[in-house]
C-alpha cells in the first residue's frame, strides 16, 4: 500500500466511486427538487465546500465523493447555497503545489465565511487549517479517521493521527457519518461531545433486485484496497467451492496496484478465476444491473465509518454479509419489526465467513428471514434530505463570528 490513507486517497483523482461507491449512481434529482421546493427560503446563506480534486470524476468513484456531491445538490433545499472548491492533490499528504492552492483558497475568503472541508483535505495539514480557524467558521467532515487506513506504516499512521487531532481541536465543528464515528472521534481525539455531530449518509430507494436464482450470485462493491479486505473473501470462497456461487467484485483497481496483483494471484492460486471476477469501477446503469442480479451483498472491510455499499444494497432489498467493524452494524440496522437484514462476522476470520455462506446456501429459512428483513429495512432507510438537513443544522448553529473576526 502507498503511504497515503483512506480508500479515497493515493491521489484524489484516483478516488473510485464504488458503492461505498455510491449513491449518486441513482439520483432522483427531479424528485428531490420537487420535495425541497416547498422549503427553499427566499434567500440562501452561503457555505464554501472544500473537497479533493476529482470529486466529480466518474472514473474515480468513492463513497466520500458521492456523499460530498450529494450534499452540494441537497443543501440548497435547506437554506445553504454551496460554493464548491475542488483542490487537486495527493491528500492527505499533499505536495507543495496542492498545499499552496488550499492555503490560497482559504486566504481569499472574507472573515466570518462558513467553510465546510472534507477531512481528507483538511485533517493532514493543520499548519494551513488552524490559523484560518481564527477568522473563518470552519467545519470538518470526517469520512474516515486518517490513521484508520489499513496498511499504513506505523510512523505514517501516528503522524496523520496527530495532525488530524490538531486540526479537529481547532475548528468550530466536526461532522461524522455514524454514531460509532462520533464516539470514536470524541474519545480518540479528546473532542468536546457538543462539537461533534452526526450526518449519516442517505440512501435512494431503488427497484427491488430480482437476483439471479435467489441464492448464488454474490456481489462485493468496494475499491480493491487492503482496508476492504477482498483477500479474506477469496480465502473464504476457496473453502466453499462445492457450493454453486459466483461472485462479482465491483470497485476501483487503480489505488493500490500491488494489492490488486496480490489478489489476482490469490484468485489464480485457488483456481477461482472462472467464478470470481474483478470487474473494476461501475456507475449508473451498469452498477444498477450488477445490483439487480445480486442475491447477497458481501463486504469484508477491516474498517468502515458507515458503509454506503450496505445501504445501497438494502435500498434494493438485498441482504448483507459483512464484517462487524466500525459503523457497519449501523448501516445494516434493523427492519421496523426488529428483523436484522444481514449477518456480521469478525474481520479476521475467513472461516466464520465461509460458515455463514454455507448457512446462506443450505438453509432456506435463513434466506427467507434475511430477505424479508432487507425489504423492511429498505422501506425505512433515511433519504439524503435527512443528511442535508442534519448538516444544515450544524452550519446554522455555528457562532456568528469566529474568534479573530469577533
Amino acid at each position: 500500500m502507498t503511504d497515503t490513507t483512506t480508500d479515497r486517497a493515493s491521489v484524489s483523482t484516483d478516488r473510485v466511486l464504488n458503492a461505498d461507491q455510491a449513491s449518486l449512481n441513482y439520483l432522483p434529482v427531479q424528485h428531490t427538487a420537487l420535495k425541497n421546493a416547498e422549503i427553499i427560503p427566499m434567500s440562501l446563506r452561503s457555505v464554501h465546500f472544500v473537497m479533493p480534486g476529482g470529486v466529480d470524476d466518474p472514473t474515480a468513484p468513492s463513497g466520500g465523493n458521492a456523499y460530498d456531491r450529494r450534499l452540494c445538490l441537497d443543501l440548497p433545499g435547506f437554506g445553504w447555497q454551496v460554493h464548491q472548491h475542488a483542490v487537486a492533490g495527493s491528500w492527505p499528504r499533499p505536495a507543495a503545489a496542492a498545499r499552496t492552492e488550499l492555503a490560497r483558497t482559504l486566504r481569499d475568503l472574507p472573515d466570518g465565511t462558513v467553510v465546510l472541508l472534507d477531512g481528507l483535505v483538511a485533517c493532514g495539514v493543520p499548519e494551513i487549517i488552524v490559523p484560518e480557524a481564527e477568522r473563518l467558521a470552519l467545519v470538518v467532515l470526517v469520512h474516515l479517521p486518517l490513521g484508520d487506513e489499513t496498511g499504513l506504516a506505523p510512523d505514517v499512521a501516528a503522524d496523520l493521527d496527530a495532525r488530524e487531532r490538531t486540526t479537529l481541536r481547532a475548528v468550530a465543528a466536526v461532522v461524522a457519518t455514524s454514531d460509532w464515528a462520533v464516539r470514536r472521534l470524541v474519545a480518540h481525539h479528546g473532542l468536546a461531545p457538543d462539537r461533534v455531530h452526526l450526518a449519516a449518509p442517505g440512501a435512494d430507494i431503488a427497484p427491488l433486485a430480482s437476483g439471479t436464482d435467489g441464492v448464488s450470485r454474490l456481489l462485493c462493491v468496494a475499491a480493491v484496497t487492503p482496508r476492504k479486505g477482498q483477500h479474506r473473501l477469496v480465502e473464504a470462497l476457496a473453502t466453499v467451492t462445492d457450493l454453486p456461487w459466483s461472485c462479482v467484485c465491483v470497485g476501483g483497481l487503480g489505488q493500490d496496484p500491488a494489492y490488486v496483483a496480490q489478489l489476482r494471484a490469490l484468485i489464480e492460486k485457488y483456481g477461482l478465476g472462472d467464478r470470481l471476477h474483478l470487474v473494476g469501477p461501475q456507475a449508473g446503469a451498469e452498477l444498477d444491473a450488477s445490483y439487480a442480479a445480486a442475491d447477497l451483498m458481501v463486504l469484508t472491510s477491516y474498517a468502515e465509518t458507515y458503509g454506503m455499499a450496505v445501504t445501497e444494497a438494502l435500498a434494493r432489498g438485498i441482504p448483507v454479509l459483512a464484517t462487524d467493524v466500525g459503523g457497519l452494524p449501523e448501516a445494516v440496522g434493523r427492519a421496523p419489526d426488529g428483523g436484522v437484514p444481514g449477518i456480521l462476522v469478525p474481520p479476521e476470520d475467513p472461516t466464520a465467513l465461509a460458515a455463514e455462506l454455507r448457512g446462506w446456501f443450505g438453509e432456506a429459512d435463513v434466506r427467507r428471514r434475511l430477505k424479508a428483513a432487507a425489504r423492511g429495512r429498505r422501506a425505512a432507510l433515511d433519504g439524503w434530505a435527512t443528511t442535508a438537513r442534519s448538516l444544515a443544522g450544524v452550519l446554522g448553529r455555528l457562532p456568528h463570528k469566529p474568534r479573530r473576526a469577533a
